[in-house]
C-alpha cells in the first residue's frame, strides 16, 4: 500500500553534476548541481539558483563544463557544493581539484572527474528562484579507463554517484539489471 507524502518533486536518482565556469577575469569556480539532465542528444539542462558564483560566471562567459562526479572524488564533489565562490577566493585550491582550459569553450575542464561535457550557453529560462541553463554540448572528454570494449562509456566503470533527495546521501551507481528496449519485449 502506498502512503501519501504530499507534494514532493522526487525524481530520483539524480546525477551529481559538477558545473565549472570562468569569471570575466579567467578565474575558475565550480559548484555541485544535483538538478541536471540531458535535454537533447547534444544538450544539457541545469536548474541552478541565481546567487551562485558559477551561475554568474556562466551568464558572463556564455560557456561552462559539466562533469559527472564519481565515487573516487566524492569529497571534493561535495565540498564544491558546500562552500560558495561568492565568499571563498579559490575553491579549486581548497578542494584539491585541478583544471585546464577547454580547447573548445572558454571554461575549465576538471581533471579528476572521468567524464566532462564542454558546453556553450544556448538558452536561459528565468524562473522566480532559479535559472534553467541550457547548454549545447560541443565536446565530451572521457577517461579511457571508463570506456567499454565498444568504445562507449561503461557506467559500471564510471562509478558515477547519485544524490539521494530523501536522506541527502550519495550513492554509487553501477549494477546492470536489464537491457533497455529488450527487457519488455515479452510483453509486446
Amino acid at each position: 500500500m502506498k502512503k501519501e507524502i504530499g507534494a514532493a518533486a522526487l525524481v530520483t536518482p539524480m546525477p551529481v553534476c559538477i558545473v565549472a565556469a570562468y569569471d570575466k577575469d579567467g578565474k575558475p569556480n565550480a559548484m555541485n548541481a544535483a538538478w541536471g539532465i540531458n535535454s537533447g542528444n547534444d544538450e544539457v539542462a541545469l536548474f541552478i539558483s541565481k546567487p551562485h558564483k558559477t551561475t554568474k560566471n556562466i551568464l558572463e562567459t556564455k560557456a561552462f563544463t559539466v562533469s559527472i562526479a564519481d565515487a573516487a572524488n566524492v569529497v571534493p564533489a561535495d565540498y564544491v557544493g558546500i562552500d560558495t565562490g561568492n565568499k571563498v577566493e579559490n575553491k579549486f585550491e581548497k578542494s584539491g581539484l585541478h583544471e585546464t582550459k577547454s580547447k573548445i569553450v572558454n571554461a575549465p575542464v576538471i581533471e579528476e572527474f572521468p567524464l566532462v561535457m564542454e558546453c556553450e550557453l544556448e538558452e536561459v529560462i528565468d524562473t522566480e528562484h532559479t535559472f534553467a541553463i541550457i547548454g549545447k554540448v560541443l565536446n565530451t572528454q572521457v577517461e579511457e579507463s571508463v570506456l567499454g570494449d565498444d568504445g562507449k562509456v561503461d557506467i559500471t566503470k564510471l562509478n558515477a554517484i547519485s544524490f539521494d533527495t530523501f536522506h541527502f546521501g550519495y550513492y554509487a551507481l553501477g549494477e546492470k539489471v536489464a537491457q533497455a528496449w529488450d527487457a519488455g519485449k515479452p510483453l509486446v
